[in-house]
């Protein structure tokens, strides 16, 4: 079983290295994708995963496909309680090419720091380019959660932990 790498782990602190072109349909690449997907879907409320996450230092993040189709709180709830076998999408080199001036502040938690959560701003607004796992190139604009989904993964392969900058951190107890 992948686990889900936490604090202590110095890969978090790592600039994640990009994976070159001729790569990206490879049996390496596939095989971290399915590690990085069962991690994703063991997790309790985890909707997005970094490689580095799983202790591998590579510029790739998935997100539950489910949170890529501006589904309301409600649909997003029952596709968890019915879903067995997740479905993601892939960013691969992925890089934002537009981001907004207007922020907005959110709570926010990881995977990563299991229990913390804090008060967070990101910009409302971005646009993302990356690769999926067929090696296509692909441009995704979001807002709201999914701007902040896009955000919190590529601090992680730049790095950063929500931490860093989060207001007012609560431990939480995990059941």
């Amino acid at each position: 079983m992948t686990t889900i790498v936490q604090t202590s782990d110095k890969v978090l602190r790592e600039t994640a290295k990009e994976i070159g072109l001729a790569e990206i349909k490879s049996a390496k690449i596939k095989k971290i994708l399915a590690q990085m997907t069962k991690a994703l879907s063991a997790a309790k409320d985890g909707v997005a995963l970094a490689a580095t996450q799983i202790g591998v230092p590579l510029r790739v993040f998935i997100v539950l496909k489910e949170y890529t189709e501006n589904k309301t709180a409600q649909e997003l709830k029952e596709i968890k309680e019915k879903k067995v076998k997740p479905e993601i999408v892939v960013f691969i080199n992925p890089k934002i090419t537009k981001i907004s001036k207007k922020k907005q502040t959110v709570r926010e938690g990881c995977l990563s720091v299991v229990g913390m959560f804090g008060a967070i701003t990101r910009a409302e607004k971005v646009t993302v380019e990356a690769y999926n796992e067929k090696g296509e190139k692909f441009s995704r604009g979001a807002s709201g959660l999914l701007a902040q989904i896009f955000q919190h993964e590529m601090d992680h392969l730049n790095g950063i932990l929500f931490t860093d900058t989060a207001r007012n951190l609560e431990k939480i107890e995990t059941k």
